[in-house]
């Protein structure tokens, strides 16, 4: 393993919940990301996120993580859950709601 896979390994296990973007939570830097820290915030999750705009080594790192060409990338409890588009769907069918609550991670339900 890479020593930028191995970081990754790190920070993906390191929270139940953590988002690779584009920014930050505070300031995210595209669309895509922006739309997951709403749907993150809305369901008032405690979450990390990892900046891969930080180094092109992190951002060409964790789409080979992932074997996944695009970013933002959710991981839950370690596990690859998916991109913006993957995320938004499995909320508004209450999917995601649903794996958090499988893994154990409290979130607001959706009204």
């Amino acid at each position: 393993m890479s020593d930028i896979q191995a970081i990754i390994e790190k920070q993906v296990k390191a929270s139940p919940v953590v988002l690779f973007m584009k920014g930050s939570a505070d300031f995210p830097q595209c669309g895509f990301s922006g739309q997951v820290i709403q749907i993150l915030k809305y369901l008032e999750l405690d979450f990390k996120t990892a900046n891969v705009l930080e180094s092109d080594e992190m951002r060409q790192g964790i789409k080979d993580y992932s074997n996944w060409p695009t970013i933002p990338q959710l991981y839950v409890n370690g596990e690859f859950v998916g991109g913006a588009d993957i995320i938004r769907e499995m909320f508004q069918a209450g999917e995601l709601q649903d794996l958090l609550g499988k893994n154990g991670i409290e979130h607001k339900a959706q009204d």
